[in-house]
């Protein structure tokens, strides 16, 4: 048995290739809706049933060697990396909350911003610094634990507080110069980040302000439920470090051991904790992580047999073989990103999968590669701002202890990117890239 010759080998295009994400769907999405609980189906569970069910049905491959290719998707360098973030993410997080940066920075937003301001000074601080920095991941990272802490403060669910910021860090994620899905949607596509940038803020603001006005109203109502503690501005440095460092560029991980650092320090100063308690902290925090990365490891197992199996080339073969107008042309590359983004759970991975063939679809039906390179970065980060296992929604889930299906259903601006991009399509807007 050749291990290295494991990977690269895929199946022929088989839609049954892709019955394990339905197994999955069905046991943790449709149950949970049927029965009205969010928290009855462990999502480790299902993904636990859907992962030997898709070890199961591989083909061509004995048992020992489908495990392999299993693992091999689970340890793929991506899964890897966002294993790390999760890793320092927790340690931060909770080392920050035992030293009292949490409630100092919590204390400072509610002086800065009036209640009825709340939810919508939240979703534009996470668009603002999605834009800055150009990642999801290191925006729930600092905004979430803080948005959690206002909740505590008002008569705002937890869950909802968190899809502000989760869905505010895909505005930045979809727009930003220094996104990776940027850079792959433009260099598969042939254009320049200015001219692509242009096509997507005609889409991306308008459901932006569609959103903002709606928090304003909503917010309108609410109910401070604690009044503001006096801000102790020592221990809100370490979030301002974080926010200060991301924006400037810095690495998410450089970001979050600088934050770590500064947590230690600061919390030792102050008393908060001594050096024991600072590792204490970080322990827990990092332990607090287990089931996000057992979920994580999963989900790129599983998602590796779909790929091994002919899925995604079912898919790529299936959405392009009745192509006839260029409207066909630009739904159907929507629909080729959409589904990869689906199937491997991560939007700068489905870009670089269908964007040479998304690249071809253009070219034949003439459609503006701004808007080809428009609607693969838009559609893969509305797919993965909904989906509850990819890396965003997993980490704002780890971080509150909440559900990623309660969180779900509160994610207004993906929801509302996506029919404006839809609609875009459908109705030729904007009219200089259509």
């Amino acid at each position: 048995m050749n291990h290295d010759k494991l990977t690269p080998i895929v199946n022929k295009p088989n839609a049954w290739a892709l019955s394990p994400l339905a197994v999955f769907l069905c046991m943790y999405l449709i149950t949970s809706l049927i029965i009205g609980d969010f928290y009855k189906v462990p999502i480790t569970v299902a993904f636990m049933v859907s992962s030997v069910y898709a070890v199961a049905i591989t083909k061509g491959l004995g048992l020992n060697d489908r495990l392999i290719q299993y693992s091999v998707g689970a340890s793929n360098k991506n899964i890897m990396l966002m294993i790390w973030i999760f890793i320092m993410a927790g340690a931060f997080a909770e080392s920050a909350k035992e030293m009292g940066a949490i409630d100092a920075t919590v204390n400072l937003t509610m002086h800065l911003l009036p209640g009825n301001l709340l939810l919508a000074g939240i979703f534009l601080a996470s668009c603002f610094i999605s834009l800055s920095i150009g990642t999801s991941v290191g925006t729930i990272v600092a905004l979430v634990p803080v948005a959690a802490g206002i909740a505590a403060r008002t008569d705002v669910s937890v869950v909802f507080m968190t899809a502000i910021v989760v869905g505010g860090a895909f505005f930045g994620d979809n727009l930003s110069f220094i996104s990776d899905t940027t850079i792959a949607a433009t260099r598969t596509q042939g254009c320049v980040m200015r001219d692509k940038f242009r096509a997507n803020f005609m889409i991306a603001i308008p459901a932006a302000l569609l959103v903002f006005v709606y928090y304003i109203f909503y917010g309108s109502h609410i109910e401070v439920t604690q009044e503001a503690g006096h801000i102790e501005w020592m221990k809100v440095i370490p979030y301002i470090m974080v926010l200060g460092t991301a924006i400037a560029g810095m690495n998410v991980m450089l970001v979050l051991i600088l934050g770590i650092l500064s947590t230690g320090v600061i919390g030792m100063a102050c008393g908060s904790f001594d050096v024991f308690g600072w590792l204490g902290g970080m322990g827990k925090g990092i332990t607090g992580m287990g089931e996000l990365i057992i979920i994580t490891l999963m989900a790129g197992g599983m998602l590796e047999l779909i790929r091994f199996n002919g899925g995604i080339d079912y898919i790529l073969h299936r959405l392009t073989r009745h192509v006839s107008n260029k409207r066909g042309a630009e739904l159907s590359i929507a629909a080729l990103v959409s589904l990869a983004n689906i199937c491997t759970a991560n939007n700068t991975i489905a870009i670089i999968t269908v964007g040479p063939l998304a690249n071809e679809i253009a070219e034949q039906y003439k459609v503006d590669k701004r808007k080809s390179a428009s609607i693969l970065d838009t559609f893969s980060c509305v797919v993965q701002g909904i989906i509850p296992y990819g890396a965003q929604m997993l980490i704002a889930a780890g971080l509150t202890r909440q559900s990623p299906l309660s969180i779900m259903q509160y994610l207004y601006y993906p929801m509302a990117l996506g029919v404006v991009a839809l609609a875009s399509i459908m109705l030729r807007y904007p009219k200089r890239y259509s």
